[in-house]
């Protein structure tokens, strides 16, 4: 028999309620560090950082609504209350919704590498996407990325070189709550180093 996932109010957000320029006071009814999730996927990164730092607010995006809503149910349960998911585009939520530098990370973990030449330009690290985290960023605010796949690697390696001016290589800081051996602490990863696949990563500080 299937889960059946509950949908929790005080984790999902209603894209369509919420005013066109986010309020991450309001939306997380207090001030404090926001960092953000793009592709958070079942939420195990959310849960397990977010407990870890309960003084940071955790903004989660996913597409894939059966992610989406396995997200809201796990973080519902724990009752997890600096943590809050939307199901949108995220390309379109950080270039049109999420104000100026109002973030403090962003955390990118095994973005979709749309493999096929044709389809790269559906990619999320790209130039104009770039344009818009930087934007929304806080002075020295920092952009932590993880993937397995070498080719979108090397991509996104070519994409920071073309920003330097914007952006300073920094060391890539394993979230705390990852376990032995990962790097990020989330379903892909473990899924990926179960199949021995290399996992790269960069970090990049807003200048």
């Amino acid at each position: 028999m299937a889960k059946k996932l509950r949908v929790y109010s005080s984790v999902s957000l209603d894209g369509e309620k919420l005013p066109e320029k986010l309020d991450f006071k309001e939306i997380f009814g207090r001030p404090g560090p926001v960092h953000v999730e793009i592709g958070c996927g079942k939420g195990a990164f959310l849960l397990n950082q977010a407990r870890i730092e309960p003084d940071v607010n955790f903004l989660g995006i996913e597409w894939a609504n059966k992610y989406y809503r396995w997200a809201v149910d796990r973080l519902g349960r724990w009752a997890i209350g600096n943590v809050r998911v939307i199901r949108t585009d995220a390309a379109d939520l950080v270039a049109r919704r999420i104000p100026d530098e109002s973030v403090d990370a962003y955390h990118i973990y095994f973005p979709d590498p749309w493999p096929k030449k044709r389809h790269h330009k559906r990619r999320f690290l790209c130039q104009a996407n770039l344009d818009h985290l930087y934007r929304t960023l806080r002075a020295t605010g920092r952009i932590y990325i993880a993937t397995d796949h070498a080719e979108y690697f090397q991509a996104i390696e070519e994409l920071a070189r073309a920003n330097a001016h914007r952006f300073t290589p920094i060391d890539f800081k394993r979230p705390a709550a990852a376990e032995s051996g990962e790097l990020t602490g989330t379903n892909f990863e473990r899924k990926y180093l179960k199949e021995n696949r290399p996992i790269h990563t960069l970090a990049l500080r807003k200048k």
